[in-house]
């Protein structure tokens, strides 16, 4: 029997409006080699750059700094030449909701374009947990010839590369009953981008990236408190799968109409923040709160497949982070400031500790780790970026602050050639070389 949570998904057309009509496509390199989603192209957070910056400061291997018109928890993404990254502020004097998607050069920093989308719509207040991620959390995504954004109750926006709006699609206006905002980033299935929109509407929903129209929306009121980025399977036939991690469960959906293919019930209760963490066809999911945890499911399921595709479970969890695999190997700096590292196979634990350095307190750590180089890049919100060399015993090779900013780091940074790109509350850096190869 499947989950009375889900509802049959339906298809829908001419939901949304074309707002704009013709694409102009201006292709960077190969696609795959962007940073074009949250934690790169696929989603791993794996870059194969070798070259890659392990210490910096305010006077030393800093490219470029850009000023942003606002704040964001989104992580900034590459594609071709262009970083694009959205933030959040106040227009005047009328104090609306301002949200904006901005594209500047990532060889020079020039601001080459900014769109600016002012709210219609009542957000949600300015409190408690949302004052620490704000209005700007989804990353948005690019396929080299469009770059679409999430603004939550305002909707998904698309723009060619050069800044000219293509559509519009509203995904929903609801709130959750803890007013938290939405969190979930964009991910392109073939010609669909996929949204998490928990908040808005309690859905997942897909909608043509060329046209803006809905093909398909799966509810379920299991969605609310599930603040996770879908992720993709592609399986050793070729079939894929989007999965997605609720509280107490964990689905897995056809992307060409969103019905529902299996499910495993979980004990990670609460709200779920981590996305899902695929590797090959082993997914690995964590969170919950306060019930929380870790398990590696086996894609492919049918139906009930919490009997037969659960592989293993541990009691240890990461809160916000979304970890990274390496060499059969799962890391991740949870909410409390411990590193994690446990075996993939097994889920055992290879080491646990706390990381020196960490003076701001509260929650340091919310963006999630990436590889490069040989090494865990992990920016923390105060106390700079950690560089920890991706090894079965945990040290730290280098903290790196920038001392002039003094706001949150929030975002999980991209790479971009051999250059890291980090986004705070108020700028974007890119770190490495003058001249980027």
């Amino acid at each position: 029997m499947l989950p009375h949570r889900l509802k049959s998904s339906r298809w829908t057309r001419l939901v949304c409006g074309l707002a704009f009509g013709v694409c102009f496509g201006v292709l960077g390199p190969v696609f795959g080699d962007d940073w074009s989603r949250f934690r790169g192209s696929n989603g791993s957070g794996v870059s194969h750059a070798a070259d890659v910056p392990t210490r910096w400061s305010d006077s030393e291997n800093v490219s470029w700094k850009v000023t942003l018109p606002g704040a964001g928890s989104s992580s900034p993404i590459v594609s071709g030449e262009r970083i694009f990254v959205t933030s959040y502020g106040l227009s005047q004097p009328e104090a609306k909701l301002v949200r904006s998607l901005l594209c500047v050069d990532a060889k020079t920093g020039q601001v080459l374009w900014e769109q600016q989308h002012e709210s219609q719509v009542s957000d949600d207040p300015y409190q408690g947990y949302l004052t620490e991620h704000g209005y700007a959390s989804h990353t948005p995504v690019s396929d080299g010839e469009r770059v679409i954004a999430f603004f939550g109750k305002s909707g998904v926006h698309a723009y060619d590369m050069t800044g000219t709006k293509l559509w519009t699609c509203q995904v929903g206006t609801e709130s959750g009953n803890r007013q938290w905002g939405s969190a979930g980033s964009l991910v392109l299935v073939d010609d669909l981008v996929i949204v998490n929109a928990s908040e808005e509407a309690r859905s997942i929903i897909a909608i043509d990236k060329a046209t803006g129209v809905e093909r398909w929306r799966a509810e379920g009121a299991s969605l609310e408190l599930t603040y996770g980025t879908p992720s993709v399977v592609t399986k050793s036939d070729g079939a894929k799968e989007i999965v997605i991690a609720v509280p107490g469960e964990v689905w897995g959906l056809n992307p060409k109409n969103g019905k529902l293919l299996w499910f495993v019930e979980t004990t990670l209760t609460g709200n779920i923040s981590p996305s899902p963490l695929v590797h090959d066809e082993s997914i690995f999911v964590f969170g919950g709160y306060r019930s929380s945890g870790s398990y590696r499911i086996r894609s492919g399921g049918k139906g009930d497949a919490t009997q037969s595709h659960v592989d293993w479970t541990s009691r240890s969890s990461s809160y916000v982070a979304t970890p990274i695999y390496h060499d059969g190997r799962l890391f991740w700096i949870d909410d409390q400031g411990i590193a994690w590292c446990l075996d993939a196979e097994s889920g055992k634990e290879i080491y646990r500790s706390r990381v020196p350095g960490l003076k701001a307190g509260g929650r340091p750590v919310y963006a999630s780790p990436i590889l490069a180089g040989g090494n865990f890049y992990v920016a923390t919100r105060l106390d700079g970026t950690l560089v920890i060399p991706a090894k079965k015993e945990f040290s730290v090779l280098a903290q790196n602050r920038l001392d002039s900013d003094m706001s949150d780091f929030n975002a999980t940074p991209a790479i971009y050639r051999q250059n890291i790109i980090l986004r705070s509350n108020t700028s974007l850096y890119s770190i490495g070389t003058s001249n980027p190869r």
